[in-house]
């Protein structure tokens, strides 16, 4: 494991990637995997006959490079792929007293999982544990519930879609619909909105859409971290002729330049220039700079009636202009200005930009969803995009940014605690079973029932919820009163460590791993950001020999608790993955054909009726303009805004190092992120070690002690702390309208200096 630099902060960059992103990729991969593991696997990621990178849903191009990965994309590859492994040994020589003394970091570089373990009731140690006697412990307990709803099944964004398919269809044939999962926590706000608005919760673009676009809007998200490869879309967009805006609290060194490290201008010039306009908004402001454009626009249909709108499609396409119209003229300019941060002339700029543009596409990510009024953002969203007819032609639409690799297609299979009925209906018809009708628990309501004693067993497929989710204590303490806990996984994390009584680690194959069942050679698929369908083989032997695939996992434990004489075909399931497809095809929409379609070249792509015909399926027909109540984020004076944020060597809650290059910080994590202004007002100084405390009203404060402060240029009002380590701040029952996502964008905290001799004590990063 290469040792970590010491603990540094220096001024953020000015631009991102180039050659330094190459050297830090190519170090860490070549430390990790050895040369010749490595260019098998680079050569494979993200082609039309490999493997699909896991670090998030960023679509393909259809001419696709030699190179399709990005820097946080390599470094995903080699920490799953590594060839180090958790010896037998390691559950002897470490406690679960010592290993929840570890940080999360620490826990991700002990390698992969190769064997089953059982942590026994009473016991502070895992031990080793056959498969057949996994499944039958696992099976007992399910079988021996008082209610199939007191059980929980998770689900991880990286599952893939046939795993999902059966996973779902297990938990259904069970008897529930707890299929609570990470987009509960990321953009369940997109998908209430846009169900709400036209029909449809995903993006109403396709990946080609960037280069024919007059203007993008890039909302409440850091694409030179989280999705870098999204950065080539706007270089290309830019060259193409397109304006580019960012709308973001902290400014993010790669929406200001960006150095493509596959061209000669990326090397050796400048880069690309790629936003055309800042707009530093106050945390929770976003809503109301919608509603501020939206009512310019209709103040220049005013003035040049039948000339703005786009009216034709209004009036095809759309409900709800009228009722829009009348509420945005009562809207209060001094409550917008105290919301965004902004300036009158900033907010006209761009309503001026977009009433200039006739494609426009805006983008967004967790810095809108993640918001008490989320759900109500990407509505106003919506209809601005509506007003101009941006949805359905080239180069416009709505496009969310999914942040997991298949995270939107296991919403597709199934995995979703509220599915339609008409999905249910298709299920039960496929499999000659009656699914369960009542709705299930969600992330947050998952930690609530465990609190009041109401969920027994956690079954989860992938992920860590306990590090992942807010309010960490009360989660933690949720999770210790379950009466079993089950993580099926490839290499530790937290939730591994905050176990019901007893508890399960089970080791699956991962992305980069052969797959090889009794008909041979198996591929699963995934679906990205824009609803395109393809396959993923892994190219690599597994570490282990008692490594199981995910889908075999699922049809076993389907098989133990379920038995092997019910409708359901589980074993020819796990024999040959063929036979999912087929069922998937009957089931779900958009896939007939499955088998054949996925096979070719690149795949397919899903209908989405607003994208293609202009066709949007709410309960009017219609698409919805909507009339959302301004309710700008509230904070007392003394007071600051955080946010939680990932570092650039982060992926979710797994830590590549405990650096943040872009951002200036080197060698740990325990820093809040300060304005300079709001520093010297509050009386602190750049360095200074604070405790953060979050202020709920009726509930004492939540704490993250002795964290230096970092002189930093977010808006003014606003910090950020480092995501999961900032979860313990947000209040469980702090969550966004309408879609229960945790507020993790608008936490209110107050800092206080630490004195004597804590005041120099850093609190350990790794």
């Amino acid at each position: 494991m290469a040792r970590e630099p010491r603990f540094t902060v220096h001024p953020p960059e000015a631009w991102a990637v180039g050659l330094p992103s190459v050297v830090s990729a190519m170090g860490y991969v070549l430390d990790g995997l050895g040369p010749s593991r490595a260019l098998k696997l680079l050569t494979k990621v993200n082609q039309k006959d490999g493997f699909d990178c896991m670090s998030c849903a960023w679509p393909d191009p259809e001419h696709r490079g030699r190179v399709e990965f990005c820097e946080n994309g390599a470094r995903a590859v080699a920490w799953e792929a590594t060839p180090a492994t958790v010896a037998t040994s390691f559950w002897a020589e470490h406690s679960i007293a010592d290993l929840q003394d570890r940080s999360e970091y620490w826990l991700g570089q002990q390698g992969r999982l190769v064997e089953p373990v059982h942590r026994a009731a009473g016991s502070d140690h895992y031990v080793p544990i056959s498969w057949v006697d996994a499944f039958r412990l696992v099976a007992d307990k399910l079988r021996g519930l008082d209610s199939p709803d007191q059980a929980a099944f998770y689900t991880s964004g990286r599952t893939a879609n046939e795993t999902a398919f059966v996973y779902q269809l297990f938990v259904r044939a069970f008897g529930t619909n707890n299929l609570p999962d990470c987009s509960n926590m990321c953009h369940e706000s997109t998908g209430t909105a846009m169900l709400a608005t036209v029909g449809v919760g995903k993006s109403t673009i396709a990946y080609d859409d960037f280069a024919k676009s007059d203007l993008i809007i890039v909302m409440g998200q850091n694409p030179g971290t989280n999705h870098p490869r999204m950065l080539t879309a706007l270089e290309n967009a830019k060259r193409h002729g397109a304006t580019i805006v960012s709308v973001n609290p902290l400014p993010e060194a790669a929406l200001r330049r960006y150095k493509n490290p596959q061209t000669v201008r990326g090397v050796l010039g400048r880069g690309t220039d790629l936003a055309d306009q800042f707009l530093q908004i106050r945390s929770g402001g976003d809503m109301a700079l919608l509603q501020w454009i939206s009512r310019r626009v209709l103040e220049a249909e005013d003035r040049a009636p039948g000339t703005v709108l786009d009216h034709e499609f209004l009036a095809e396409h759309t409900l709800g202009l009228d009722e829009l119209r009348t509420h945005l003229e009562t809207l209060d300019d001094q409550e917008v200005l105290t919301a965004t941060g902004l300036t009158a002339d900033e907010m006209d700029r761009l309503a001026e930009r977009y009433l200039a543009a006739d494609r426009v596409i805006i983008t967004w990510a967790m810095g809108l969803t993640q918001h008490r009024k989320g759900v109500d953002t990407i509505k106003e969203i919506i209809n601005l995009l509506l007003l101009r007819g941006n949805i359905g032609k080239p180069g416009a639409g709505a496009s969310p940014i999914r942040g997991h690799s298949n995270v939107q297609g296991d919403r597709t299979m199934g995995i979703w605690e509220r599915m339609p009925d008409s999905f249910l209906d298709a299920l039960g018809a496929e499999f000659s079973f009656e699914p369960p009708r009542r709705h299930g628990l969600d992330s947050v309501q998952s930690i609530e029932a465990m609190r009041r004693g109401e969920l027994k067993v956690w079954f989860a497929l992938g992920g860590n919820l306990v590090a992942a989710i807010s309010d960490t204590a009360a989660a933690e303490a949720a999770m210790r009163g379950t009466d079993l806990t089950v993580q099926v996984s490839t290499k530790l994390n937290r939730s591994h460590v905050i176990t019901g009584a007893e508890a399960l680690i089970l080791p699956t194959l991962g992305r980069t791993d052969v797959d090889l069942q009794e008909t041979g050679p198996q591929f699963v698929s995934v679906e990205d950001s824009v609803c395109a369908v393809h396959a993923t083989h892994g190219p690599l032997p597994p570490v282990s020999d008692l490594l199981l695939s995910e889908v075999s996992i699922v049809t076993r434990l389907a098989r133990a608790v379920l038995g092997d004489d019910g409708p359901i075909d589980w074993a020819g399931f796990e024999r040959d993955y063929n036979t999912i497809r087929d069922s998937i095809s009957r089931v779900v929409p958009g896939f007939h054909d499955f088998n054949r379609q996925v096979r070719q070249a690149g795949g397919f792509v899903l209908p989405n009726g607003p994208r293609d015909s202009r066709t949007f399926p709410t309960a009017t027909g219609r698409a919805m303009l909507t009339v959302n109540q301004l309710v700008p984020v509230e904070c007392p004076p003394g007071r600051l805004i955080l946010q939680t944020i990932r570092s650039h060597d982060q992926f979710n809650t797994t830590m590549y190092s405990l650096n943040d290059r872009y951002r200036g910080i080197r060698g740990g994590r325990d820093v809040v992120l300060v304005n300079p202004e709001d520093v010297a007002d509050l009386g602190l100084a750049d360095g200074d070690r604070v405790d953060i405390h979050s202020e709920w009203p009726g509930e004492a404060d939540r704490s993250l002690r002795n964290y230096r402060v970092v002189a930093y240029p977010t808006s003014r009002g606003c910090a950020a702390a480092y995501f999961p380590e900032a979860n313990v701040l947000i209040p469980l029952a702090s969550t966004a309208l309408g879609s229960n996502t945790p507020v993790s964008k608008a936490i209110v905290v107050r800092l206080e200096r630490r004195t004597g001799d804590d005041a120099g004590k850093s609190a350990p990063s790794g």
